[in-house]
């Protein structure tokens, strides 16, 4: 039977809308069952509680169970990679943090390329680091430190959550600009390396603000300097390290991604969500507590600081011939 060219015309744009209707019906419905949000770190650091603060919220909100999948590892590189290739359906998603935007110049090989096959959803917080040493370090300022340091060179180990983590670039470029000479000491993210720290196993470590805060206002670690180039308004009495070692500048940040492909009427709805969370004055106040401030803003917005970090760390990776263990 031959059809009419305008029938067979009109039945073919049906067909052809057939996956478009599906595909927003999907993201209408989303989610209809639970999200796995994979941390790539172990638990108990900034990444962790970050995302932990967003899950809940983002239950309530959307009235699915967001669980925590914490995959520690590679520098979130394991965790990474199993959200790439992970079903682009909105059904697992990846707790971004500064660490994943340096690991393109860190590592040689990758089996991925973080900025192609991550979609940016959401940023969540910015804050800066702060260097905080166990209570046994005989120094109460930045230049006490810097002295003591030199006087020992190579004997004082300093923490990060892993090699090429921001608490690991931070510390090296403290490490450059400062000259001093402190022994590298990586850890599978900042639960383990705040244990440690506050054990006595290692004197230093540029830490998030998130999930070191509780320890430096109870005494249990001395805080020293914070990262940015404004002071903290958690840790306000706190210098900035660029006030003993000018031009010293380094940041955190946290967010959300999802694989690419993604619809991105469901990366919209999550975007949408997640800045709802960042405006809720409960949700707000939490993230400020921790001494993160809010990220609002699109997924452009979010796509474009991951960029710019990228670049910005690359240029410090290879100045300072930093190297994947």
């Amino acid at each position: 039977m031959k059809l009419p060219r305008r029938r067979f015309l009109h039945l073919a744009a049906g067909v052809a809308a057939l996956p478009v209707v599906s595909r927003l019906a999907r993201a209408q419905a989303y989610p209809s069952r639970p999200v796995r949000l994979i941390v790539p770190f172990a638990a108990g650091g900034g990444t962790d509680i970050t995302a932990r603060v967003m899950g809940q919220w983002l239950s309530e909100r959307l009235g699915q169970q967001f669980v925590i999948d914490n995959r520690p590892g590679g520098g979130t590189n394991i965790g990474t990679e199993a959200v790439v290739r992970s079903p682009a359906d909105g059904y697992t998603l990846l707790m971004v943090g500064s660490s994943n935007a340096t690991n393109a110049t860190l590592y040689d090989k990758l089996n991925f390329n973080f900025i192609r096959d991550i979609a940016p959803v959401a940023g969540v917080i910015r804050g800066s680091l702060v260097m905080v040493v166990n209570p046994s370090v005989p120094a109460k300022s930045v230049p006490e430190f810097i002295a003591y340091a030199k006087a020992n060179p190579g004997k004082l180990t300093m923490a990060s959550a892993g090699t090429g983590a921001n608490s690991h670039l931070s510390g090296e470029l403290f490490k450059m600009m400062a000259g001093v000479d402190m022994v590298h000491l990586p850890y599978r993210g900042q639960g383990p390396a705040l244990t440690d720290l506050l054990g006595g196993q290692a004197q230093v470590y540029f830490a998030a603000t998130v999930g070191s805060i509780e320890y430096i206002r109870t005494g249990r670690l001395r805080a020293l300097a914070v990262t940015t180039t404004t002071r903290s308004d958690v840790l306000p009495d706190i210098p900035t390290l660029g006030e003993f070692v000018p031009g010293y500048e380094a940041s955190q940040w946290f967010g959300v991604g999802a694989p690419k492909n993604t619809p991105s009427q469901i990366i919209d709805k999550l975007n949408e969500a997640i800045n709802a969370g960042l405006a809720d004055p409960k949700l707000k106040a939490r993230l400020a507590e921790l001494g993160g401030t809010a990220f609002v803003g699109s997924p452009a917005d979010f796509g474009k600081l991951i960029a710019d970090d990228s670049e910005k760390w690359g240029k410090v990776i290879r100045a300072l011939n930093i190297k994947a263990d």
